[in-house]
């Protein structure tokens, strides 16, 4: 028995559009969609260090290249004279300024997996476009990379480095001290003859 060209592509194609229709039909349709966990079940990760460890007195400068990284940290502890200082917020966070910003803002310590701390926005999840990574703390050095890679192509990476002892207060600032002159010659008295 022949059967013609047409039959067969004829039954090729109806075998298709027939296997379509039971992967469509509820016979492999999967149950019921789970809801998502809602943000407030996820663990919380905790940074590596609190955020009263950034509070200070920094020099601060950048760099674009790796390759200039030490002479970028020697260069920030010249900066103490006029140093970036960052104080604790109301709420836990550090005062710091985002980007482009002219005034500080209250950021928060963020911890994430992989053992990593970003700073940044409270609101905003660890690792978001305003926030910059700490790529490395030792209590004296601080360096951060900004997120947004145009920010960051602006800024560079970020170098504080702490002035004076860590966790010293800096000295109040009032009259000079008169420094000790050399006292001047005694002259001996002229004698009258």
């Amino acid at each position: 028995m022949s059967h013609s060209p047409r039959i067969v592509v004829f039954a090729l194609i109806a075998g298709a559009f027939a296997l379509a229709g039971c992967e469509t039909s509820g016979l492999n349709m999967p149950g019921p969609a789970q809801p998502a966990a809602p943000a407030a079940d996820l663990p919380l990760m905790p940074p590596s260090f609190p955020a009263q460890n950034l509070v200070g007195r920094w020099g601060l400068t950048a760099y674009h290249n790796e390759a200039d990284r030490e002479r970028t940290i020697t260069a920030a502890a010249g900066q103490c004279r006029n140093p970036y200082v960052i104080t604790m917020g109301p709420t836990g966070g550090v005062m710091m300024h985002l980007a482009d910003q002219a005034t500080p803002t209250e950021l928060a310590l963020k911890g994430a997996p992989g053992n990593k701390n970003f700073i940044g926005p409270k609101d905003e999840p660890p690792g978001g476009n305003s926030d910059r990574e700490v790529v490395s703390f030792d209590g004296r050095v601080l360096t951060l990379r900004w997120m947004d890679p145009e920010v960051q192509s602006r800024y560079g990476t970020m170098v504080y480095v702490r002035c004076g002892a860590e966790g010293a207060k800096p000295k109040p600032k009032g009259k000079p001290r008169p420094s000790a002159a050399a006292p001047k010659p005694v002259q001996p008295p002229i004698q009258r003859q």
